[in-house]
């Protein structure tokens, strides 16, 4: 494996920086895909969240129809949209248009959690019960949409989602706990392991994966890339002031209150109790920083870890050039132009 040539992607939140704006954040979103699609990366893929103040990326559908536009080679889709807020209909036209207007080029990214709190949920769709069955029947009947194909004497025979177009954006399913990677390989569907939420099974659940894979008309071979926090810098002083503001933000994520925007000098000084410092490093395993050659290093260990070739790199920094620059030195570190 660490022979084979191992391909990076972006997944973006559109974080908001502090001092920063939704307005702001939104256009780095924008100037970071197409500066990753200059330096060649395969994929650009742009977040669902809701009701938090410190991400601005709520709607990937309508992010994905511009980013698409600004750039030239990358595939851009969605990390993922979130199938409980929403009509599965809706989902499957919101995706034909996209293809139509960027054939070739879509993906669809999926998941099963709401992206955010329940009752922001029970809002977004009052109907959802949080139920398994209910998204296996969505992928079901999303398949049937995109392929204009029906089980006789069901609703989906009166209906076709439009416009309809003959290609079909990749489909993925985004999973943290390995349940959905059994969806994917049951619907012959690519498979996305969120190391950074989860990282601990995540190597075994993509091994499940691949071997219970079936073949589906779109894809006939098992697809998986592995998504991790990542930072790369050449000044060591970066990387540990990274690190603490990492740290921090995921206690802070735990802890439940509102999730807000900070910096280096807001948690310099901050003291953490035994159990914090245990929940410290287990976290430290989500993110992955290091100099140019370090990063080379343990970015390639862990794809073979995971016996994945593509890797995709989520990078929240406090400065936005920071941000950019980790980027450029992960694509010259794996020569991917």
């Amino acid at each position: 494996m660490d022979t084979k040539k191992i391909r990076l992607s972006v997944l973006d939140q559109s974080p908001i920086r502090k001092g920063a704006t939704a307005e702001q954040a939104v256009k780095e979103t924008i100037e970071l895909a197409k500066y990753t699609d200059q330096l060649g990366y395969t994929r650009y893929w742009v977040s669902e969240h809701h009701n938090t103040s410190s991400l601005a990326g709520s709607t990937p559908e309508v992010l994905i129809a511009h980013l698409a536009g600004q750039t030239q080679r990358m595939r851009i889709g969605s990390g993922g949209i979130m199938m409980p807020n929403h009509s599965t209909l809706k989902v499957a036209e919101n995706f034909r248009m996209l293809e139509a207007l960027f054939p070739g080029r879509i993906d669809l990214g999926m998941g099963r959690a709401p992206g955010t709190d329940r009752i922001t949920a029970s809002i977004l769709n009052p109907s959802n019960q949080f139920r398994e069955d209910d998204f296996v029947e969505q992928l079901a009947d999303l398949n049937n949409y995109f392929h204009d194909t029906y089980e006789p004497g069901t609703i989906q025979a009166k209906i076709r989602a439009i416009p309809q177009v003959k290609t079909v954006p990749d489909k993925w399913l985004l999973s943290s706990s390995g349940q959905s990677g059994l969806f994917a390989a049951h619907f012959g569907m690519g498979f996305s392991f969120a190391h950074f939420i989860n990282p601990v099974g995540g190597p075994h659940n993509v091994k499940l994966y691949k071997e219970r894979f079936q073949p589906s008309d779109d894809l006939a071979q098992p697809q998986v890339n592995v998504a991790t926090f990542v930072f790369c810098s050449a000044d060591e002083e970066k990387i540990k002031q990274h690190q603490a503001v990492m740290d921090h933000r995921f206690l802070q994520f735990e802890k439940g209150g509102p999730i807000i925007s900070i910096n280096y000098d807001d948690i310099k000084n901050e003291t953490y109790t035994a159990q914090e410092q245990e929940r410290i490093r287990h976290n430290r395993y989500r993110v992955i920083t290091g100099t140019p050659s370090q990063i080379k290093l343990k970015l390639t260990w862990l794809a073979n870890d995971y016996d994945v070739d593509e890797i995709m790199a989520v990078t929240i920094t406090e400065d936005f050039n920071d941000r950019l620059e980790s980027y450029k030195l992960l694509a010259k570190q794996f020569d991917l132009q």
